[in-house]
């Protein structure tokens, strides 16, 4: 309803779109750039995109699915451009935390950041089905749907995505 009313040019209902749909759209963006102002502008452009294509929105997908696919693209066309991809700081573990001892708060911190190395390191396709499986738990089809590949691409990328980061994980095991 609120797509449909969007689509013929309601304000008020995109707005309500954009809430909704904003905080796991940033996520996926920060997940696949590695960095929150790449990441902010491409989720704010791929907005504005989904406002100009509304009116031709088929609902063949529900509109937090096709809002997946137009990010990921967007996010996809700025990895394959030239330049270096700046890691976000890694989270200190709390206070409370049993395993927060200095020793081992430093060794998370740099197996994340090993991890985090590793996944920018990945081919951008293998990048995006990796984050929209493992970090976003979608479904096989909901990803080739976003991707605009079949299942057995999909199934074919993430094992090796899952193989890189396996192989870059190895000296942390």
């Amino acid at each position: 309803m609120l797509t449909v009313r969007a689509g013929q040019g309601d304000d008020e209902a995109f707005a309500v779109l954009v809430r909704r749909h904003s905080s796991y759209l940033l996520a996926l963006a920060q997940h696949l750039l590695g960095n929150r102002a790449d990441a902010e502008d491409a989720v704010q452009e791929s907005f504005l995109s989904a406002w100009r294509q509304l009116p031709q929105f088929r609902h063949s997908a529900s509109f937090g699915t096709w809002m997946y696919r137009i990010v990921t693209n967007r996010c996809l066309n700025v990895m394959r451009r030239p330049h270096p991809l700046p890691l976000e700081n890694v989270a200190e573990p709390a206070a409370t935390d049993p395993d927060s001892s200095p020793p081992r708060a430093a060794e998370t911190k740099a197996a994340t950041a090993a991890l985090l190395r590793a996944l920018m390191e990945l081919r951008p396709e293998l990048r995006a089905c990796w984050v929209l499986r493992e970090l976003h738990g979608l479904h096989y089809d909901e990803i080739a749907h976003v991707l605009g590949i079949s299942e057995a691409a999909v199934r074919g990328r993430l094992l090796r995505a899952r193989r890189a980061l396996m192989e870059a994980m190895r000296p942390w095991r």
